[in-house]
């Protein structure tokens, strides 16, 4: 009976010890934060990290020569997609995907929203924002949003009156238009808006006065900032939280789509300290090919280089200060960091400026996921991940796996993600891309483009195929030379085999209309 005693006195004290050391339950059961960086219009290349070992092996040409620290931790510490694709690189369109995890025939935006155009984020449909509020979380916005229909509501200052009776009627802005609280905003509990593309000149509407003058929301401020900053500088508050802009019980899911490094690449939309540091004549004489790279560069086109630089440059430093501010809160290695963007910019490449076409310096963009408490840092892959996979990616990262609405279109790669070996999911072979007047595929090699006979932005239907053609993007990293599709039978019929079951599964108005049966294999 005394050993029985003594046992039993043994066997208890060693599962008190076993309980003692466990974390507590909150602290095991803490839920990660959320924070979705994406510049606009930055191209996958222009990071100073491509330029070092092991990444430089895996750019498609050569990297931009830019100085962005903060973007290079960022990738140092977490994992690097090389072969991140806009799947429609094209502001608004890519806004509705990654919000939706769903293609544009069901999210409700096919073309840039402007006052001319009936393009529209739908309500009815849950995003990113609405799912994590459901989960619990706090929700913000910062920066630009351009997912909504533009209607004359404002009167003539620019202040929001939600008619088009006087003194309603007037636009804000011709191209980006201000979310009113309610079904458009998606669940955003603290929403900070910045319209226009003049970064020094930035019109704002907020949800909390304290952030514009004491501003109502709807009535517009002008801070007369840097946007980058004057963004960063408001996150940096949200996070201190001294004036209770949050749950500090809860987690955060926070939105910032920072308007630079988009046009205009004027001085007076241009952080010009940055400039004359890192891009000024001193470094870089002329606009030659030691400033703009890439050997498919024409290079009186790319004059406004140095700009463009000087703002991605910027941009890493704001976004640096916000970072910091996680760090010193102990909260960025429980934060899901992603960083990316929503489409490129030529720079002179194919002689074009902007975005909106097939070519890469406009649809391969930046993809970095930094999550250190589940994630390997330093990693790369050569996932092909497209923009309706963010969704459910970042809900699986949550552990909100379950919670994925079964509407959505896009794949949750967090397993792959973990643990790429063991993972079930499967990789894609390739990945469905658009454009207005376009449809195709993009595989770790080659780019499949069809193109109608109208312009991307024109509101006719097309009638005919205006030209099939591939690139090698291997072979031909500057894609000097569009293959027609008869010259690699082999490979163009297995990415239109792929190509017809995308556009199937998406619901593409093609596949509905079954367009270009004779060359795409819908059945």
């Amino acid at each position: 009976m005394k050993l029985f005693t003594y046992l039993l006195l043994i066997s208890t004290c060693i599962s008190f010890q076993s309980r003692a050391t466990e974390p507590a339950d909150g602290e095991k059961k803490k839920k990660p934060n959320v924070l979705i960086i994406f510049p606009d219009q930055l191209r996958r290349y222009s990071a100073g990290f491509w330029s070092e070992e092991p990444y430089r092996d895996q750019v498609i040409g050569k990297p931009d020569p830019v100085v962005t620290p903060n973007i290079d931790k960022l990738a140092k510490n977490g994992v690097v997609f090389t072969q991140a694709v806009s799947n429609f690189p094209l502001c608004s369109p890519y806004r509705g995907m990654m919000l939706s995890g769903r293609y544009p025939e069901q999210n409700g935006i096919w073309n840039n929203c402007r006052q001319d155009r009936n393009e529209s984020l739908r309500d009815d449909i849950p995003t990113i924002t609405d799912l994590f509020y459901d989960a619990g979380y706090n929700t913000s916005y910062f920066g630009k949003c351009h997912w909504l229909k533009n209607d004359p509501l404002f009167d003539e200052n620019g202040n929001y009156k939600g008619t088009t009776e006087a003194p309603g009627g007037h636009y804000a802005n011709q191209y980006d238009t201000y979310i009113p609280n309610g079904p458009s905003r998606h669940s955003i509990e603290y929403f900070y808006q910045s319209v226009k593309d003049e970064h020094y000149n930035p019109m704002v509407y907020a949800s909390d006065p304290a952030a514009v003058g004491g501003k109502s929301d709807g009535e517009l401020y002008l801070p007369k900032t840097f946007s980058a900053k004057n963004e960063a500088d408001l996150i940096v508050d949200y996070l201190k939280n001294q004036n209770k802009q949050r749950d500090n019980d809860k987690p955060f899911c926070m939105i910032w789509s920072l308007n630079p490094p988009h046009n205009p690449w004027t001085d007076e939309s241009t952080d010009m300290e940055a400039l004359h540091e890192h891009y000024d004549t001193d470094k870089f004489p002329k606009v030659d090919q030691s400033l703009v790279v890439r050997e498919n560069a024409d290079l009186e086109v790319a004059n406004y280089a140095r700009h463009y630089f000087a703002n991605v440059t910027s941009v890493d430093t704001y976004i640096g200060q916000v970072l910091d501010q996680l760090s010193a809160m102990g909260e960025l290695d429980n934060t899901i960091v992603i960083f990316s963007s929503d489409h490129g910019e030529m720079l002179g490449s194919h002689g074009k400026e902007g975005k909106n076409t097939v070519e890469l310096e406009a649809m391969a963009i930046p993809f970095i996921v930094h999550y250190p408490d589940r994630l390997k840092g330093e990693s790369i892959t050569d996932l092909l991940i497209s923009v309706p996979d963010v969704l459910p990616t970042t809900m699986g990262l949550a552990g909100l796996n379950k919670q994925i609405p079964k509407g959505i279109e896009g794949y949750d790669f967090s397993d792959y993600l973990e643990n790429p070996a063991k993972s079930k999911v499967k990789k894609p072979e390739a990945v469905l891309v658009m454009l207005g007047n376009a449809r195709g595929v993009l595989s770790d090699r080659y780019t499949l483009c069809l193109r109608e006979n109208k312009k991307a932005w024109a509101k006719k239907q097309g009638t005919d195929l205006a030209e099939s053609f591939m690139y090698d993007n291997v072979e031909d990293p500057y894609q000097l030379n569009k293959i027609p599709l008869d010259q690699k039978p082999t490979e163009s019929k297995a990415l239109l085999k792929i190509l017809a079951e995308e556009l199937k599964r998406t619901n593409d108005p093609w596949y509905q209309k079954k367009k270009y049966s004779e060359v795409i294999p819908y059945n």
